[in-house]
């Protein structure tokens, strides 16, 4: 059976002590992960400094991004850098990496937004130059997006032959390269074409069912060596005054990402993901949920 696992996505603080103080309540509350996005615009702080100061301030608690939009750096300088962070950490570091979809962030950095599929295309080109660079010996890679030549990078990471890596998505083309090169599918809503946000189409019960059998078509023999994982976005009680709507909960209640109910229910639905569908890594996406998930946490991640 698959062990439960539970990630929190923090996006900022006030200072760096505030910031540590927010690390080591996740992990005195049992949590396995913090986790960074990586956007260009807001508050949200930079993934690798904020990563770093979290494993500093704690022991346990793996850290990880969720995800970093590859588009914003090229994957020899994120290679030295997650290996860095992995090897200062003790082997903390669980890496996401997304194509980066976010029209905003592209706007503000006067970078092209590319359509989807060049961006799927680059993006796995990236995780072959990753791996590469994090292998033994010195790597040459020519690609239609990225070359390297002779580069034996160090230091290598902590973990071998890599940090875990998670990508995310939800659309086909991105579930198919998570089943095919990922450690971690963490399965989302699709977003839209232009960036402008998710997709109202995408959503469901029988959605999301689709997306874990793409994924287990794709996987093949590897689909019993993946972890599977979503990202709650409301847990306890419907608040349609707060950034998740109710509609958004409407059309997203049914699947592992709208958790409603008593903590019984909770537990009862987390523990069917699990056992009946494979999915056993769930990502609280707002910090606000914290204090109703965390007891959830403390009993399913119970030895």
């Amino acid at each position: 059976m698959r062990r439960f696992r539970f990630g929190a996505v923090v996006r900022h603080a006030e200072s760096g002590k505030e910031w540590a103080e927010k690390a080591r309540r996740l992990e005195d509350a049992g949590f396995d992960v913090l986790l960074v996005p990586d956007h260009l615009v807001g508050t949200r702080f930079a993934p690798v400094a904020a990563l770093t100061a979290a494993a500093c301030a704690t022991s346990r608690l793996r850290v990880g991004t969720m995800v970093f939009a590859n588009d914003f750096r090229h994957p020899a300088v994120l290679a030295k850098e997650a290996a860095t962070l992995d090897l200062l950490s003790g082997g903390r570091l669980e890496l996401g990496i997304g194509t980066g979809w976010m029209a905003a962030d592209y706007a503000s950095a006067g970078l092209a937004l590319d359509p989807p599929g060049v961006r799927v295309g680059r993006l796995a080109e990236a995780l072959a130059v990753l791996k590469g660079l994090w292998g033994d010996g010195p790597f040459t890679f020519d690609g239609a997006h990225y070359r390297v030549r002779d580069l034996d990078q160090r230091p290598r990471p902590a973990q071998r032959p890599h940090p875990p890596l998670l990508l995310g998505g939800g659309g086909p083309r991105m579930l198919r390269l998570a089943a095919r090169e990922a450690d971690i599918v963490h399965l989302t809503m699709r977003t839209k074409r232009d960036g402008s946000g998710p997709d109202e189409r995408d959503g469901g019960l029988e959605a999301f069912l689709g997306k874990l059998r793409t994924v287990r078509e794709a996987a093949g023999d590897r689909y019993d060596r993946l972890e599977l994982g979503t990202s709650v976005m409301q847990a306890g009680e419907l608040r349609a005054d707060e950034t998740w709507s109710a509609a958004d909960s409407a059309r997203l209640n049914g699947t592992p990402q709208v958790l409603l109910g008593t903590r019984r229910d909770m537990l009862d639905r987390l523990r069917h993901w699990r056992d009946e569908h494979d999915v056993s890594y769930f990502v609280m996406h707002y910090e606000r949920d914290l204090a109703t998930f965390a007891p959830l946490v403390e009993e399913l991640a119970a030895p």
